[in-house]
């Protein structure tokens, strides 16, 4: 035991004597203000005050209910902020989620009822209405589908790394999010003219 904690228990073991010889002169110290253990673990010590309660009007309690909205904090508009990689990327994580499920669900559905309405959807079919459209409209499909694909994969990928607890700095994610466009962009170019 070190000599400063057998020092404060002596100080406390004579303070509990001297209370408990002569009460009169320790109720009279700034301590004496303080509540004593035994009433702290009773739940003694607790002071009671009734709640003072005026009636008013309706129309007194809504003057003052404005008053106080009046003058409450409001919380920032998004406006002020400066606009970070991570917003944009959110935003486009899930727009592209959506739009790829959303056209794989419209498709899929389209491939079940094509037979009743006579549509032609098989895969022969589709090549070679896609080889007959002139080659700026191939581009421009394929970019359309390129993008959001590799787009949503990167950052897939991105957001699994940070499931792991890795790269979840500031830094790291600005640099991944750059890094995630970057891919995308050269991936989805790579898939539009190949």
């Amino acid at each position: 035991m070190s000599v400063n904690v057998f020092s404060r228990r002596a100080l406390q073991a004579t303070t509990r004597r001297l209370a408990a010889a002569n009460p009169s002169t320790f109720s009279k110290t700034p301590l004496s203000r303080l509540p004593a253990p035994v009433a702290v673990a009773m739940g003694q010590h607790i002071q009671y005050r009734p709640a003072a309660t005026t009636q008013i009007s309706s129309s007194a309690a809504e003057e003052i209910l404005a008053s106080q909205r009046r003058h409450r904090p409001i919380s920032p508009h998004l406006a002020i902020y400066r606009p970070q990689i991570t917003w944009y990327l959110s935003g486009l994580h899930r727009i592209t989620g959506a739009t790829l499920s959303g056209a794989i669900y419209v498709f899929g559905a389209a491939y079940l009822v094509a037979p009743m309405f006579g549509w032609h959807l098989e895969s022969a079919s589709l090549a070679a209405s896609f080889a007959s459209l002139p080659i700026l409209v191939k581009i421009g499909l394929k970019a359309l589908v390129a993008f959001p694909f590799t787009f949503h994969s990167f950052n897939g990928l991105r957001h699994l790394v940070w499931d792991t607890g890795a790269t979840i700095t500031n830094k790291q994610v600005i640099i991944t999010g750059w890094t995630v466009v970057g891919l995308s962009a050269l991936t989805a170019l790579g898939f539009t003219f190949l």
